[in-house]
């Protein structure tokens, strides 16, 4: 229990949450002590809208986007305000300024968030309307509200400028040992690989999110003149946990068969899913350490792991006879080899954390880094070309606009108290997704009724306003730490915070919460009820965008290992790039996929054909991992002919995927014969093994690391080929099912 409370208040969510709570907090106690509780509250309100937009990010990027947000959320209340005496002009100016504030997402992550602080701002400014000069000191005490959050901000930055870096990074070490988990599980005859390697999809959506998270804030700080040790050292665990995936990856096999190939000594796969495990507690519990970590964890433990899978090994060979475990050992090697790399890689983690790691090993690549960042710019031609329903978010502003006015207007001729609740639940539950702001919608009704219930019961036993004070600042604490974690909850404390205030300020509770309950079951209605009829986007529509984007990654991350394969030398940023790009776009293919999958049944005649292209997408990307970790790791020899006309056949077999996808003719003279391909598979094994047999200046175990690169690079080919062929065959079919 105590480690449950531990873990949440070290959380980033709760770090998040502190920071507007303080902010919120102090200036209505400070305030309200001197008489002047309606400004506090105001100013609270302002850090309140501008905290959404305090996304991971380089110190400059934070202030500058805090500064704009709390101009922008002031300015929108202020337009309100001044616009609303003079209906004739109000409605249609009120529709305009709705949209182009939902259009600000057109530029990214952090507009995104602006965006929904400019439409709470909006959708609130209705419970405080004012005329004249007090209209400019209303959204002047906003203004001064998103100051107070950015100043608040920084104190948290500055006196602890890692706290947040270090949160990330703990929770990406969890979810790479959650992968590494996943990774193991797979080595159960039993086991249900489809399951499996969906678990993994939603890690790796995970772990993309934390990825972006941490390149915004540590390649962005590489070029502050404060750029501390610290800072590397972080850079340097990030990049190892990067390639501590890639090599996870390593270890694909296609399974069914290997599992046949050692069905009578399973003993051997047993171990080795002993040593998969061990990394994997190994991780889980350095994530749990990062703050303090003095001595490596599990050391010996991980060594007698390794020793065992060295024994069993040993023993499958003493078992067969050489001849015969040849093929089965060089697999089983490729393996434990692959332990031992991550190993070091865990030790690499340990060290950075516990010792004073040289500062000097990533300074000459910094310029190289800021590549992997996402430009910061904001061309108005980029909202140009978004204005048209082709854009889906063009037709979620106009859906948005719309529900709101629509939203606004009943409010007004019916009931209701507070209209604002009902657009403010319009705000925050509609999504551009539909099953998403169903999920939301549910979820919305049922905290505010829980919360609803159990703050009338508190207040109804408890009339002291100090107490409810408290419990107030308790309530909004937890349930904007929720927010991101679970919003059935998140809305639970929301309304009983809610309840508790209104609870100090009125004496009439039961009324407050019966139009609370009331207006947000008709904010969700509305909500619901505009993304099932007004242009819907169903993800059948962008689906096809993400399997492209999946194909097009992996087809440029293998040109990049093909290259490297050729040339030998250095990895260069290209390589990096295109890997990054890989297994973001997986993770958005199966973000695409899981929103297919809460959408009406009617939306979802694809949702096989895409299952079948994420599996296989993410088949490819484990086999392209494979190579290139093996092609790193290893002195491997010259290309041969037959190891690239392979490679063109499977980068060829991609592209046509794409022109598929994209409607574009296919020239059949591109196509490459499969018998020729099959001799070529033949001609390569022929080959290599039979300049290895007649090398007499190698020794045995030169040798036998030769023929495992032979092996190794065969079989990782022999399957690419496979997946990239049956990525084009269910490509086809997809089209026919899906055509534009």
């Amino acid at each position: 229990m105590f480690d449950r409370i531990s873990k949440f208040t070290n959380s980033t969510s709760f770090l998040n949450a502190s920071k507007v709570t303080i902010a919120s907090v102090v200036p209505v106690l400070i305030l309200n002590f001197l008489g002047h509780f309606e400004i506090g509250f105001t100013i609270a309100l302002g850090a309140f809208y501008t905290y959404p937009s305090d996304v991971p990010s380089s110190l400059g990027h934070k202030i500058k986007g805090l500064i704009v947000a709390s101009f922008i959320v002031s300015g929108v209340n202020l337009l309100v305000n001044l616009a609303y005496p003079y209906p004739y002009l109000f409605y249609p100016f009120l529709g305009l300024l709705l949209f182009l504030c939902s259009m600000i997402s057109v530029y990214g992550q952090r507009a995104t968030l602006v965006s929904f602080s400019a439409l709470l701002s909006i959708s609130l400014s209705f419970g405080h309307l004012h005329e004249g000069w007090e209209a400019f000191e209303y959204s002047g005490f906003i203004f001064i509200g998103g100051i107070l959050y950015l100043i608040v901000s920084l104190v948290f930055h500055f006196v602890q400028p890692y706290k947040y870096v270090e949160l990330q990074i703990a929770e990406g070490i969890k979810l790479t040992a959650k992968y590494l988990k996943l990774r193991g599980d797979l080595w159960s005859p039993e086991a249900n690989r489809q399951k499996i390697i969906e678990k993994q999809l939603a890690t790796q959506v995970d772990l993309n999110l934390i990825h972006e998270d941490l390149r915004r804030m540590l390649i962005g700080n590489q070029n502050a003149s404060a750029t501390t040790s610290q800072n590397r050292k972080m850079l340097l665990v990030f990049i190892t946990l990067v390639e501590i995936q890639e090599l996870a990856l390593y270890t694909s096999f296609d399974h069914s068969k290997l599992h046949e190939k050692f069905a009578k000594h399973p003993d051997v796969l047993r171990t080795y899913q002993n040593v998969a495990y061990k990394l994997a507690s190994t991780l889980k519990k350095l994530s749990k350490n990062v703050h303090n970590i003095s001595v490596y964890v599990d050391k010996n433990d991980l060594k007698n792991e390794l020793d065992a899978l060295e024994f069993a090994i040993f023993d499958y060979e003493k078992t067969l006879g050489k001849e015969e475990a040849a093929e089965g050992v060089l697999m089983l090697t490729n393996m434990l080899k692959y332990a031992k790399n991550q190993v070091g890689k865990i030790k690499i983690i340990q060290r950075a954390f516990s010792l004073a790691m040289q500062s000097f090993k990533l300074k000459d690549k910094d310029k190289e880094l800021e590549k992997f960042l996402t430009p910061q710019y904001y061309p108005l031609r980029t909202l140009i070309e978004n204005l048209s329903f082709s854009s889906s978010i063009f037709r979620h502003s106009v859906r948005l606009t719309i529900t709101i006015l629509i939203g606004f207007t009943i409010g007004q001729f019916l009931a209701f108290q507070n209209v604002y609740w009902i657009l403010l639940t319009i705000v925050v539950i509609m999504r551009p997704g539909y099953g998403l702001t169903k999920e939301r919608s549910y979820n919305r009704i049922f905290g505010t009724i829980l919360g609803g219930l159990l703050a009338f019961g508190i207040v109804s036993v408890i009339q002291n306003h100090v107490a409810l004070s408290i419990l107030s600042i308790i309530c909004m604490l937890l349930g904007i730490s929720f927010t991101q974690i679970n919003y059935k909850i998140s809305a639970t404390f929301v309304t009983m915070y809610v309840v508790f205030i209104y609870g100090i300020l009125t004496p009439d509770v039961v009324e407050v919460i019966q139009f609370r309950v009331l207006d947000t079951l008709a904010g969700a209605t509305l909500a619901f009820l505009a993304n099932q009829f007004l242009w819907p986007a169903w993800e059948f529509i962008n689906t096809p965008i993400h399997i492209e984007n999946s194909i097009r990654a992996n087809r440029n991350y293998l040109k990049e290992i093909a290259d490297f394969y050729n040339k030998k030398g250095e990895i260069p940023t290209s390589y990096r790039l295109a890997r990054k790009n890989a297994f973001v776009e997986i993770g958005n293919l199966m973000t695409s996929f899981q929103r297919m999958m809460q959408e009406p049944k009617s939306k979802q005649k694809t949702l096989p054909l895409v299952n079948k292209l994420v599996v296989l997408n993410h088949s490819i990307l484990s086999a392209l991992a494979s190579l290139s970790t093996y092609i790193q790791s290893h002195q491997t020899t010259s290309a041969s002919e037959s190891f690239n006309y392979i490679i063109k056949t499977i980068l060829s077999n991609l592209d046509h995927s794409i022109s598929i996808l994209r409607n574009e003719v296919i020239l059949t003279d591109t196509f490459f014969d499969k018998e020729d391909v099959t001799l070529q598979f033949e001609e390569l094994k022929r080959v290599n093994f039979t300049r290895l047999i007649k090398d007499d200046e190698l020794d045995k175990e030169t040798r036998q690391a030769k023929m495992q690169e032979a092996q190794m690079v065969i079989e990782q080919l022999i399957w690419m080929s496979n997946l990239a062929e049956k990525i084009l065959k269910i490509t086809e079919e997809f089209k026919a099912t899906n055509p534009d």
